[in-house]
């Protein structure tokens, strides 16, 4: 199926914020090409989600009062697209002087526009998991750390910053573990823009013992590193699944809000829950 090439991205543009409802903003940037440098094709390595919050939702009722929600966003990873942070939040701020009689009736055209974004120009089709929730229910968000042992512990020289997946290694002599490893020192930047982006990454595995200073070196290498949130939760989970060899991997990052957004990638070797949406202190 033929997909017309996409408009020039909005990031790093002069840009009028609309206040009317207007599903064009959202821009689809496909997948394909950055997995296609990680040699992945059309069938997934892996499961996964991205996992977006959105801060800064509002629209006005039948009677003009406005009202609030924050909104929990779960992106299937199969989805042929991502959608690029400023169009999803330009998008977002359109609903601020638009209409809608309920809670409901926003969730619903919020799933129908991002299903419609997420899957264009696939043969195939999905959905977008969408959840509201009220101010009454603002108190039910949590806050708290990522788990694991930290591997920000370690007293060790770093001078590469750009990916070196060479770090990565591990002791196939030695008995198989089950380890929860974190570090709050992932930290890309906007291909785009440039500007910085922050995350703390959780990496859990069971396989030979991975080097835990490599690790690290391996994680702080992507400090100039240009990519988008979910490119560069693919290329380490890539780069730890083919240098590592572990029986299971998930690969979990949440990355600091920006313009009332957070996206916070996840991949995993083998079914299971996606992880719960705890906050971080930086988020």
């Amino acid at each position: 199926m033929h997909t017309p090439p996409p408009a020039p991205l909005l990031l790093g543009q002069p840009t009028a914020y609309p206040e009317r409802y207007d599903p064009a903003l959202l821009h689809p940037v496909p997948r394909a090409p950055k997995r296609a440098e990680l040699g992945i094709g059309a069938t997934l390595p892996f499961l996964g989600a991205d996992l977006w919050t959105a801060y800064e939702l509002s629209w006005l009722n039948a009677r003009g009062k406005p009202q609030v929600a924050l909104a929990h966003f779960t992106v299937p990873c199969e989805t042929p697209h991502l959608i690029e942070s400023k169009s999803f939040k330009l998008y977002l701020n359109s609903y601020n002087q638009s209409v809608y009689p309920s809670f409901e009736a926003v969730q619903q055209q919020l799933r129908q526009d991002l299903a419609e974004a997420l899957w264009r120009g696939s043969e195939r089709s999905g959905g977008v998991g969408v959840r509201l929730l009220r101010p009454s229910q603002f108190a039910q968000e949590r806050l708290g750390v990522l788990e694991g042992l930290s591997l920000d512990r370690l007293d060790l020289e770093c001078s590469d910053y750009q990916p070196a997946p060479q770090h990565l290694q591990a002791d196939a002599s030695q008995a198989v573990v089950q380890e929860v490893l974190c570090s709050e020192l992932l930290k890309s930047n906007c291909p785009v823009t440039g500007q910085p982006d922050w995350a703390s990454v959780q990496i859990a595995y069971s396989g030979a013992p991975i080097d835990q200073a490599g690790l690290l070196r391996y994680l702080v290498s992507f400090r100039q590193h240009s990519g988008f949130h979910e490119q560069c939760v693919e290329r380490i989970y890539q780069d730890i699944w083919q240098r590592c060899r572990p029986a299971k991997l998930s690969v979990y990052a949440r990355y600091t809000r920006r313009g009332g957004l957070d996206i916070n990638p996840w991949r995993s070797s083998h079914p299971q829950q996606p992880p719960e949406p705890v906050r971080t202190a930086r988020q």
